[in-house]
């Protein structure tokens, strides 16, 4: 427990006897005449079994406060306890109105019997081993106070509680739940302490949150947020203590943050983004703990720090400051600990500060003061405490070996020892050890404190022998020689070998990988371990065609995604190194990146760039609407053209002529800017002499699929043009192909869009979700485009060039097709002529035939020239 902790627990202590005396008296007064009602017994017998609460002794009458019905030991944070309320029915019946069960080493999933003690107000479930979540019976409950911190909760946050709007106080820190955090929490307006940090929680901040306008203390340290800290924490203007500590948020710190003038205790850490000079803090009076540690700040300390009378605890460091430190530091009298290390803050240190007997920091700046008092951290022995993640940096001679380095993990369980190996160059003697926490983690288990590794032994060994005489030298030629004769002899051998074919058992693998540069990144599987988190489930991206995708972070701080081939699949390591082949001989903007790969033993893995906004699926199909929201319609556009170029790339551009048969959203990503992306090259098929060749093995996605390769096996690049073309009508409609149905007599979206067509009423397909936020004549050139390219013969659809042209170029000349009759269908492409002269088409004796029966059939075409739409 670290000395601000200790300070609190002394100020508390006379309360928390008083309290427990005021609780025997009234308790026991009562105890004669009012018992706990039966059905509250007979729950709270439901409830010991489920726990396996085995101590609660119901002999006793619970609200007696005896035997194990009142059990505590504030040191340890242990806590046994029911609390009734005997005044009803003029003091004659009693309910439960408080259950406190902290530390108990419980591990099984949470009753959903709390929901029957209906005059339940504080439920205190910490520091246990629950698993599961949070049971959806507890909407009817009237909790005010709820706490299940340092449990083993999963799942997304638990929506049920968002129908307790009396709560006040919620805990669920030190947990695994997952995902974004909902709108709904929004309904929580009651709550003044809300506490979410050490989960996995993802996306952004929802605006929701501005509405809690009763907050006091708000902590989402140590989770996976994106997007920057939001302006709306202003709302915020009673808050007292607000922790954003290691949860990827980026800088700058917002300006608005100047009118939480109740703050007293701030901690703002591991920023990412731009930076920004110092925030404005000067109203906050009130501040006792200030820490911005790698926050991005640049520029001077001001003055007004220093005038922060009851500040105790000061931490800066990990900046970019500059300057010396103010004057006004000699004022700070109350500071136990400050925290100046890594910045860039010049002169001399002032002699105060020296003169005090007080934990401070200033190294790594240009002075440099160190104490040299030994650092033991506290171990306990609890089972729970095996809970408590330990998660830091370790520097050495200034430079990072481990980021995110999770000590658990790596040991294989808390208190066992762990062996590092490091190379360093060593200069002036003087080897240099760091370790950084960066905000991960979490100091709440078993009590509030400071954890961390506990370094026992350090051994230096030199990494090589200098000559002792003249005689090595003679001794260093005879074995070079030597080395090289059997060198020699090694590759002649081989050589043959390999000429006689006898090494040519992969040659199939070889001729497919002929021309291709294998230049990507070996990782080892203990790096992508420690990237996922050893494949935690929060991590799961999803599941791909042949295994499950990860997040992961690696040590320098890039974002990956790992896809994890099952060993489910067939494909072996001919195809895995097939598909590496191919995806690091490609270069797009428009493509998925291949940072690298692992192979070992059994393992598969590819290591790819990460997506930020995920997949296009999700966007428009997708239940966060807040991401739909923001697929526009300059978005749109954007993501269609991204992945005609990168098709466009794969068929006709690259060294390596590539039909990839599954393009589907769900296979196209979305970085962090909305650029569209191709991923899943696992099912894509080199085109050998760029001949059309039968499949053996459909790989693709039904409604995706062109008719001519999902019966036949037929695969040329027009099946992905097929599937381009459905993904197109997606884009601009916002509906999905497979499950759209407007009536019974329509299977697919596309069925429908033909009918619309004919109706004259193509522009009924656009998302309603656009509004009118759209041009009408782009639309209408994305749908044309997209029907022309799902025409049913593979010969009359364009290349993915000529797509290209027509979406970048609007003002070409487009005649629609129809659905009137495949023959139609099929003869009207001729026309397409005129738009992309290069076009391959049927002889001039078609041409005729078509223009009969237009002339017959009367409107049945409309040309799109430009914005014009003219009848023919």
């Amino acid at each position: 427990m670290g000395a601000p902790d200790l300070a609190i627990l002394k100020l508390l202590l006379p309360h928390f006897v008083f309290s427990t005396i005021l609780f025997s008296f009234v308790t026991s007064g009562f105890a004669a005449t009012a018992k706990l009602q039966s059905d509250e017994v007979g729950v709270l017998r439901e409830i010991g079994k489920k726990l396996g609460k085995k101590d609660w002794d119901f002999g006793i009458d619970p609200c007696s406060g005896e035997g194990n019905w009142s059990v505590l030991d504030g040191r340890k944070g242990f806590e046994s306890s029911v609390t009734c309320d005997c005044t009803f029915n003029h003091n004659s019946s009693c309910h439960v109105v408080s259950i406190a069960l902290k530390a108990q080493n419980l591990s099984s999933t949470i009753p959903p019997e709390f929901s029957k003690l209906h005059y339940l107000k504080q439920l205190d479930l910490s520091r246990n081993y629950l698993t599961g979540s949070i049971p959806s019976q507890w909407a009817t409950m009237h909790l005010v106070e709820l706490s299940v911190m340092g449990n083993s909760l999963s799942g997304p946050f638990p929506t049920v509680l968002s129908n307790i709007t009396s709560l006040r106080n919620l805990s669920i820190e030190g947990n695994r739940f997952s995902g974004p955090l909902p709108s709904e929490i929004g309904k929580l307006i009651n709550l003044q302490k809300l506490v979410l940090s050490s989960n996995a929680f993802t996306e952004e901040l929802p605006i929701a949150l501005a509405k809690l306008t009763n907050l006091t203390d708000m902590r989402v340290s140590d989770n996976n947020f994106s997007g920057k800290i939001p302006d709306f924490i202003s709302n915020w203007t009673q808050i007292e203590k607000l922790h954003m500590g290691g949860c990827f948020l980026k800088g700058p710190i917002p300006s608005s943050i100047s009118a939480l003038t109740s703050l007293s205790d701030l901690r703002i850490t591991d920023l990412r983004g731009r930076g920004s000079t110092f925030p404005s803090l000067s109203t906050m009076e009130s501040m006792k703990t200030l820490i911005l540690r790698k926050c991005l700040i640049y520029g001077e300390i001001p003055e007004y720090i220093g005038h922060m009378k009851n500040l105790k605890i000061l931490d800066l460091s990990f900046n970019d400051l500059n300057g010396e430190i103010p004057t006004s530091f000699v004022q700070l009298d109350k500071v136990d600990f400050m925290y100046l290390t890594g910045n860039k803050l010049s002169g001399s240190i002032p002699e105060w500060l020296l003169g005090r007997n007080k934990n401070v920091d200033v190294s790594y700046n240009n002075f440099t003061w160190a104490s040299s008092s030994p650092v033991e951290c506290p171990r306990g022995s609890v089972s729970f405490n095996s809970l408590g993640k330990r998660i830091f940096n370790v520097h050495l001679q200034d430079k990072l070996v481990l980021e995110n380095f999770n000590i658990e993990d790596e040991a294989g369980g808390a208190g066992k020892p762990l062996v590092k190996t490091f190379t360093a160059a060593v200069t002036s003697n003087t080897l240099k050890i760091h370790f950084y926490w960066a905000g991960k983690g979490t100091t709440g288990i078993p009590v509030r404190g400071v954890y961390g590794p506990l370094i026992s032994a350090i051994s230096v060994d030199p990494n090589f022998k200098p000559p002792s005489d003249e005689s090595n030298a003679n001794h260093v030629k005879i074995i070079i020689g030597t080395v090289a004769a059997v060198i020699f002899f090694l590759v002649l051998v081989i050589g043959v070998m390999w000429r006689k074919g006898w090494l040519g058992g992969k040659a199939s693998v070889d001729k497919e990988l002929q021309g291709i540069d294998l230049q990507t990144v070996l990782f080892t599987l203990r790096q992508i371990r420690v990237a996922t988190r050893n494949f935690d489930p929060a991590k799961k991206l999803g599941e791909g065609g042949f295994g499950s995708v990860y997040k992961g972070l690696l040590a320098d701080g890039t974002l990956i995604a790992v896809k994890q081939l099952s060993s489910k699949s067939k494909q072996g390591n001919r195809e895995f190194v097939n598909e590496i082949g191919m995806i690091s001989g490609l270069q797009h903007p428009n493509l998925v990146k291949l940072y690298g790969c692992c192979v070992e033993g059994n393992q598969l893995l590819l290591v790819y760039e990460y997506m930020e906004n995920n997949c296009l699926s999700r966007a428009l199909f997708g239940k966060d609407t807040m991401c739909r929201f923001k697929l526009d319609w300059p978005k749109r556009q954007k993501i269609c053209l991204g992945i005609a170029k990168g098709l466009a790339y794969l068929h006709e551009e690259s060294r390596l002529k590539i039909v990839h048969r599954d393009i589907k959203t769900s296979n196209v990503l979305l970085d962090q800017d909305f650029n569209a992306k191709i991923s899943d090259f696992g099912l894509a098929k080199l085109n050998e002499d760029d001949n059309t060749h039968i499949s053996t093995r459909i790989a693709g996605t039904i409604g995706y699929m062109a008719p001519e390769y999902a019966m036949r096996g037929y695969l040329t690049p027009k099946a992905d043009v097929y599937s381009f073309g459905v993904v197109a009508l997606e884009i601009v409609s916002g509906k999905s192909n497979t499950n759209y149905r407007p009536k019974e007599e329509f299977v697919y979206l596309l069925d429908w869009a033909y009918v619309l067509q004919e109706r004259g009423s193509l522009l009924e397909l656009v998302d309603p979700a656009l509004g009118s936020e759209y041009s009408s004549e782009e639309a209408m050139v994305m749908l044309n485009v997209a029907l022309l390219c799902t025409n049913a013969s593979p010969t009359l659809r364009p290349t993915m060039s000529q797509v290209l042209q027509l979406l970048s170029s609007p003002s070409r000349t487009l005649l629609l097709p129809h659905r009137s009759d495949l023959c139609l269908r099929t003869e009207l492409f001729p026309l397409l002529a005129p738009a992309i002269p290069d076009l391959i088409y049927p002889s001039e004796p078609s041409i005729s035939l078509l223009s009969n029966r237009l002339s017959k059939r009367g409107t049945r075409g409309m040309l799109v020239r430009g914005t014009k739409f003219v009848r023919m």
